[in-house]
């Protein structure tokens, strides 16, 4: 499975989470620790806000992500106080540039760890209910790229997790009219540069894993002398597919069926359920 990790908060450099912790993203490259111990490999993209309210930047590659020396420099020099990182195990797709996560349009990033059963049996139909003036700025060929689209297509920029919670029901009664029992698996996170929504759910029992950083405040309160944490603002949060440390107390499981958005004051953790896109 492919892994990732959001961050909203005060200005930091990425490569604190992707490198400079003891599970971050890139060592999660080589080898994720909550699935199936193997690596993931076949790309990786890194996609950041400014603050300045521009559309967000984005460096992709099909490398491996341990072994792109441009990512390790980039990382290190970006500041950024909302990014989206990806490392991708492909599920069927080609391993090329267009294909790796995270996906931009306009002010939107998108990425996601799961899959659509039998998604090229459901490609036509599904990318056929795409919005025509969205069509020609689909590049890719992954499930991926393709419910980013139709979420745009449902409504993303005036309600983002409604038009989420429209994807998936979407996605699901297409699979079930096709004999498809659990057409489903994916955490995905989405921002539109002000504020970021992350959703874990799947159509059947097995879901894959998704962790939210506690409050901020409360982890200086536990680790004082741990001056790792003394950068981060009361606001700071990080969504990740697996945690980038073992510290007790740090991260908690978001359960499946949720979604999470991350914002300026309190955040909302809410029920996420498909639901009809008519």
């Amino acid at each position: 499975m492919c892994r990732w990790i959001a961050y909203f908060g005060n200005p930091i450099r990425p490569r604190i989470l992707l490198y400079d912790t003891p599970h971050g993203l890139v060592e999660q490259s080589r080898r994720d620790r909550l699935a199936s111990g193997y690596p993931n490999a076949d790309g990786f993209g890194l996609g950041w806000y400014d603050g300045d309210g521009s559309e967000p930047g984005l460096y992709r590659s099909t490398q491996p992500a341990w072994a792109d020396r441009n990512l390790i420099d980039l990382a290190g020099h970006i500041r950024s106080p909302l990014f989206l990182g990806h490392v991708r195990a492909a599920t069927g797709t080609p391993v090329e540039q267009t294909n790796c996560h995270p996906f931009r349009h306009g002010n939107w990033l998108f990425q996601h760890n799961g899959f659509i059963d039998k998604h090229l049996e459901l490609r036509r139909q599904l990318i056929l209910a795409v919005d025509p003036s969205l069509f020609a700025a689909i590049d890719g060929t992954t499930d991926s790229q393709l419910m980013f689209f139709l979420a745009l297509t449902f409504g993303l920029a005036d309600d983002p997790l409604g038009a989420l919670e429209r994807t998936a029901g979407f996605v699901e009664a297409t699979g079930h009219r096709h004999g498809i029992a659990e057409p489903l698996q994916m955490t995905i996170a989405v921002s539109d540069g002000e504020r970021l929504y992350a959703a874990r759910y799947a159509s059947g029992p097995v879901v894959n894993s998704l962790f939210v950083s506690e409050d901020a405040k409360a982890i200086r309160a536990l680790y004082p002398d741990d001056e790792r944490f003394a950068m981060f603002s009361d606001e700071a949060r990080v969504i990740v597919s697996e945690p980038l440390t073992d510290l007790p107390g740090l991260w908690r499981e978001v359960p499946a069926g949720t979604a999470l958005i991350v914002q300026p004051g309190d955040d909302a953790e809410v029920p996420f359920a498909p639901t009809s896109s008519a």
